[in-house]
């Protein structure tokens, strides 16, 4: 691991170091009783350890004052896109249909969907938002009731787990699939092995591989045959061979509807460059990136690019067909961006929301900022026509995948 950017980074505050320590404390007593754990543990612990890990612990994770900003805490621009481009789908399932949210964030994509679903009159029955954070949730409560009339807040419930019965609507995902705890695995002599967190002689972390399980190197096997080209000794990347069991997991009992991620990632051939010999994990502090896991360990979100040619075949295993796969720039134009923008230009209170606005959609749609970075992907099942915008059919790019 390389800490040479870490040196540039803010120093964190004294709470913020003794929360760390207190995590690397838990992580050092898990490695010393168990042994050295996986990447993808060391990844889940620091994200989702109940209390200390980055999401589940009480810090400003979105927006300004927080470590990274999402599209939807960029304005009200991106959510008004995603319901102009799944409302159709809701309006042809009927009263019946629900919304699901997976990682509710902030809560202001809830918010800000809500009043445009309310607006057009295509509410669903429920809006579902699946938040593993407790912390999350409570905050996404505060703002919703704050923010929604009684009779849309009454929509909103918030769940545990993905429905265990049959439901029919919409699910969408912005920016999960990248912070699933992701193996990384490394080959050494033609052979596969898997990353590992160990504790050298001082009790830091460091890095470790050992040979990689069946099914791990089942996974990289794969992508090498559809690759038609094999791994280079120390080629060293990210993969997700649990990604069609997480996909059955959250979206197994949807018979009828679509589901949306948007998320940074590559095709399968962009993800795994010969070049790109050390993968895409990226940790994220203050608004700095940087390329070291180990530091400062439950103050950074990590996260790894999305292999979306993964993320289409695992769809296509859970019973889903992939209706489109595209930029998000060109998404959100097919969804109707330009009439959204108007819209929002025309009932501006000055001109410093006019700008506001402006720098929202060079941020969403420019090459170098999130248009060309993010990719939007749509599945679909159980609909006998597609009723989404024909604009993102003839835009779709899915011979790419």
């Amino acid at each position: 691991m390389n800490s040479s950017k870490t040196s540039r980074l803010p120093e964190p505050a004294a709470d913020e170091l003794a929360h760390s320590d207190r995590l690397l404390q838990h992580l050092r007593e898990q490695i010393a009783a168990h042994g050295p754990m996986s990447f993808a543990q060391y990844m889940e612990r620091c994200l989702y350890a109940p209390g200390l890990g980055y999401y589940s612990a009480g810090k400003t994770k979105f927006g300004e004052a927080g470590d990274f900003v999402t599209a939807p805490e960029l304005g009200n621009l991106f959510a008004r896109c995603v319901v102009k481009a799944v409302q159709p789908v809701l309006a042809v399932l009927g009263d019946d249909a629900d919304f699901l949210e997976l990682g509710g964030g902030s809560g202001v994509f809830a918010e800000v969907a809500l009043r445009a679903f309310a607006e057009n009159g295509t509410l669903p029955r429920r809006y579902l938002i699946l938040e593993p954070s407790a912390d999350l949730r409570d905050r996404q409560r505060e703002r919703l009731h704050a923010a929604l009339s009684s009779d849309v807040f009454a929509r909103v419930a918030w769940i545990d787990r993905p429905p265990e019965e049959n439901w029919k609507g919409v699910l969408f995902a912005n920016e999960v699939i990248d912070a699933l705890p992701t193996t990384r695995f490394v080959i050494g002599h033609g052979e596969i092995y898997e990353e590992h967190v160990a504790l050298d002689g001082y009790g830091r972390l460091v890095r470790v591989d050992r040979p990689a399980d069946a099914l791990v190197a089942g996974a990289v096997r794969h992508v090498e045959r559809d690759l038609e080209r094999q791994f280079e000794d120390g080629y060293r990347s990210e993969i997700l061979p649990q990604l069609p069991y997480w996909i059955q997991a959250i979206a197994g009992t949807l018979e009828a509807g679509v589901m949306l991620f948007i998320d940074y990632g590559y095709v399968r051939r962009e993800f795994y460059l010969p070049e790109r010999h050390d993968g895409t994990l990226m940790a994220h502090y203050r608004h700095r990136a940087h390329n070291d896991p180990f530091y400062l360990p439950g103050l950074n979100d990590l996260t790894a690019s999305v292999d979306f040619t993964a993320l289409a075949e695992a769809g296509n295993g859970a019973g889903f067909g992939v209706a489109a796969y595209l930029p998000q720039a060109q998404f959100l134009i097919a969804a109707g961006l330009q009439r959204v923008f108007e819209d929002a230009y025309e009932h501006a209170n000055d001109e410093a929301e006019r700008y506001r606005l402006a720098q929202q959609v060079k941020k969403l749609t420019l090459p170098d900022q999130m248009g060309e970075r993010f990719q939007a992907m749509l599945f679909a099942r159980g609909l006998t026509v597609l009723p989404v915008p024909e604009e993102l059919l003839a835009a779709d790019q899915g011979d790419r995948l």
